[in-house]
């Protein structure tokens, strides 16, 4: 998987996430400005299901599959990166990738490598000239 592939890949599940989240919130504030919810004190302890409340439902169910497809994308996007600078000759960026990545810092290994990351599938050999005798 190029660079490119992983960048648009992480860039995209970005953008997936970010409106998932935007979504899922907006959905809930929605529900709770409403009066969706039936409240005792602090807990809800009920819903009134009208239209809103099923249509605010949706909203959430298709805000939190936006979250997990982005964070699919994210994991594959960090496979992706590490696959493609094991191809490299030297190992430092494949460690700090799978390093990050084990260590739950994996989204700031990722941006490090959007931005300054090398690419392992554009290290093909070059033909070497014939010496003259």
């Amino acid at each position: 998987m190029s660079k490119r592939t992983v960048s648009r890949l992480f860039i995209g599940s970005l953008i997936a996430g970010i409106a998932g989240a935007i979504l899922a919130i907006a959905a809930g504030g929605t529900a709770y400005a409403n009066d969706v919810f039936v409240m005792s004190g602090n807990q809800i302890t009920g819903v009134h299901w009208t239209p809103l409340a099923w249509s605010m439902l949706g909203l959430g169910i298709v805000g939190s599959l936006a979250l997990v497809a982005a964070a699919i994308g994210g994991l594959v996007a960090w496979i992706g990166a590490l696959l493609n600078t094991s191809q490299l000759e030297s190992k430092t960026w494949f460690l700090v990738l799978l390093l990050l990545g084990i260590f739950s810092f994996g989204f700031f290994a990722m941006v490090a490598y959007v931005i300054a990351g090398p690419d392992g599938t554009s290290t093909v050999a070059q033909p070497v000239a014939p010496v003259p005798a």
